[in-house]
């Protein structure tokens, strides 16, 4: 983030357009702007226009506070009379808590603008950037810089957006392990809506998305817009109402006392708050699928249909059945085989060992050569599974460097898996670990790494006795940075006990994420569907499980699991082994028809619609062209009318005529009793816009059945 060098006018306003997304600044009194407007482009408004409409129906002043109108600035700031909460929190040993910044320099172009105010009297200095990206994104990020000569403490530095008036109801989820990702709903009331993680990761139980809009909305309709932290540490957002009606989203880093102290010279820089809009909540995710999918480094390849051994044996290694597996897998059309946990010294179980990242002689006598080398002979990429930011506290490492371990005074944080966090902002501990996890995929040409987090930080103090959750998060992407700068070709899954770590900081650096440890088809309906509000089916990890799922205990029918995990990064977590010969070719059958589709897949719109209350769900893809589409519908549970009527076919081109099939699959349902016409095959083209709107019939199926829908146009 520059700074700008042009002085600033003491007031003005600016539109900043790009890629369907308006956003307005206004300031005066050289103050630090606010946005009067942030949303879908107008057709023939220019930022005069929105201003001045904005401004002839902002709130009049409240006669028990200021005189003047105090807008919801980018930094709100108490000594303009916020009476909210302050973008900038922070003293001086009790002093300069209170700032009024003054606007000193600005530049902008017609996407971007970039400002620097400064309170002489508190000795700071803050930047502050607003962008909106090529896929219409709107990013914030800000910085503070001390430029007194006593040391100045950040307590919080966090960016607002404001919340329209119409926006009256709030989404935002919860969760825990094997069950992530759990929708919340409610009206926005007055007073703060406060979300806070102090885990030292996303989180199972993180906000993940904050979304506001008009109080019914669902995927395809109600205006609504929402806001993500982009880090993948402690995390604040507030959703916050004032009396006078005013409505923001304030979004930062959540920092610990002490964590974040400034010299002379010193700066801080928020993370970036993600901001994105639309009709529904497929159009919102469709501009975070978009951003990712223009990353540099974002695959363009096939992505691999992958086997990982981990629900396949757990802990029980050895070469043999490792190689026999993994035969079992490419003969299945499997293109990635990864070695999950259980491979590196002493490692039986989830107690100990973490840290000692040498391959065990025990297990491998040979090695582990004699099992990447014969992947890579199969046809096959080789994938290996690390948890680096860990050390168990039984293992080699935490015997030979206990100060490596993040702590505070003289007592361990309590344990997890019997494991606590290494130190990463140590750069002996970081380089450690860094030239361990170079030497194995050096040494066994490894393609891919599955890179865990299983615990939650708890008094994560570093060498110096302060609070280092900041610092390790920091750490954490230098090293996934070094790892892909020094192999280019690596590719890198973000898991963290599942789904515990997915938000736009990590996922600006991986190639997949994992979204649950549960493989529960039931279940995963539901993550898929809300973890797609950020993460593209390309980077979605999707595995085939056991018939009966080890998290839960339900058996589903192998075309259920199969569906359930065909529109994202497809796989299998089963041992495959164990398959007799027809389930093998019906799996088999299964991979061969999602390869025949994934350029679809992993390049096209994601779509959803549900029909009784959620009880029936669709999640479809549609190609950038709109010349194709694959739906997948699956009923969940028994629905209150019988037959069950019919479910939308979104997405589509409105003028262009389709056929409407089912997909042709390894496993054909039972014939139901009565079918609708399309299913039968018959010829029937319809417009794009009648499928959107009034869908077609559904066939009387029973609970936890899918079949897939492919649709093609005709005109």
């Amino acid at each position: 983030m520059t700074s700008p060098r042009t002085a600033a006018p003491e007031a003005g306003t600016i539109l900043l357009r790009r890629a369907g997304t308006d956003v307005v600044l206004t300031w005066s009194d050289h103050r630090i702007p606010a946005i009067a407007y942030w949303g879908p482009s107008f057709t023939h408004a220019d930022a005069a226009d929105i201003a001045a409409a904005a401004a002839a129906i902002a709130t009049l002043p409240v006669k028990t506070t200021v005189d003047a109108v105090v807008p919801a600035s980018l930094l709100p700031e108490h000594g303009t009379g916020w009476m909210g909460r302050p973008g900038l929190v922070g003293d001086r040993e009790g002093r300069d808590w209170s700032t009024a910044f003054r606007l000193r320099a600005l530049e902008a172009t017609p996407a971007r603008a970039a400002l620097v105010a400064r309170d002489e009297t508190a000795a700071l200095e803050v930047a502050i950037d607003v962008e909106i990206d090529e896929a219409g994104l709107l990013l914030l990020r800000a910085g503070v810089t001390n430029l007194g000569t006593a040391p100045y403490r950040v307590e919080r530095l966090s960016l607002s957006v404001p919340v329209p008036a119409d926006a009256d109801e709030l989404l935002d989820f919860t969760g825990l392990w094997a069950r992530e990702r759990v929708p919340r709903r409610g009206r926005i009331r007055d007073g703060i809506h406060l979300r806070e993680n102090r885990g030292g990761r996303t989180g199972h139980e993180s906000e993940f998305l904050t979304v506001v809009g008009r109080p019914g909305f669902d995927f395809r309709r109600g205006a609504v817009r929402g806001v993500h932290v982009g880090w993948s540490g402690n995390r604040s957002v507030a959703v916050e109402r004032l009396v006078t009606g005013i409505t923001t989203i304030a979004a930062g880093e959540l920092l610990f006392p002490g964590e974040v102290v400034l010299g002379e010279g010193d700066r801080y820089d928020t993370p970036v708050v993600y901001a994105s809009h639309g009709e529904g909540l497929d159009e919102l995710a469709a501009r975070f699928h978009a951003r990712l999918r223009t990353r540099a480094r974002h695959p363009r390849r096939p992505r691999p249909v992958t086997l990982n051994s981990w629900e396949a044996v757990y802990f029980a290694q050895d070469p043999a059945a490792m190689i026999a597996l993994a035969e079992a897998g490419a003969a299945v059309g499997v293109e990635r085989f990864v070695l999950d946990d259980g491979w590196f010294l002493g490692r039986r179980d989830a107690e100990t060992s973490l840290g000692d990242w040498q391959v065990d002689p025990d297990v491998w006598p040979d090695g582990l050569g004699v099992l990447a080398d014969h992947v890579h002979e199969l046809g096959m990429e080789f994938g290996l599974w690390f948890e680096p930011e860990m050390i168990s506290e039984r293992s080699r490492l935490a015997a030979e460097h206990p100060e490596w371990i993040l702590h505070v005074g003289d007592r361990l944080p309590p344990a997890a898996r019997s494991q606590q966090v290494l130190d990463l902002t140590n750069p002996d501990a970081y380089g450690a670990i860094r030239d361990g996890v170079v030497a194995l995929v050096e040494e066994l040409s490894v393609d891919y790494i599955k890179w865990d987090h299983n615990r939650d930080l708890v008094e994560a103090g570093g060498a110096d006795g302060r609070a280092a959750t900041h610092g390790q998060t920091r750490a954490f992407y230098a090293l996934i940075d070094e790892l892909r700068e020094r192999f280019p070709r690596l590719e890198i899954e973000s898991c963290s006990s599942g789904g515990a770590r997915i938000d736009m900081g990590v996922l600006e650096r991986v190639d997949r994420v994992w979204p649950s440890d549960n493989l529960d088809p039931i279940e995963r309906h539901r993550i898929h569907r809300y973890t797609g509000l950020l993460v593209p089916p390309e980077m979605m990890g999707a595995h085939i499980g056991a018939t009966r799922t080890h998290s839960t205990g339900r058996t589903h029918e192998l075309a259920f699991r199969a569906l359930t995990a065909l529109l994202g990064h497809f796989g299998a977590e089963l041992d495959v082994r164990l398959l007799a010969e027809d389930e093998r070719a019906r799996l088999a059958g299964w991979i061969g028809l999602h390869r025949s589709l994934r350029a679809l897949i992993h390049t096209g719109t994601t779509v959803n619609a549900e029909a009784h209350g959620g009880a029936v769900v669709l999640r479809g893809v549609v190609a950038p062209d709109r010349s194709r589409a694959v739906y997948t519908v699956a009923m969940l549970e028994v629905v209150a009318s019988w037959p069950p009527g019919r479910i939308a076919l979104p997405g589509l081109d409105p003028a262009a005529r389709y056929r409407v099939r089912p997909l042709p699959g390894p496993d054909l349902l039972p014939r139901p009793p009565r079918v609708p016409a399309w299913w039968d095959g018959a010829e029937l083209a319809h417009r794009g816009e009648l499928l959107g709107a009034l869908g077609v019939e559904l066939p009387p199926l029973d609970p936890e059945q899918a079949f897939a829908i492919e649709v093609t146009a005709v005109d």
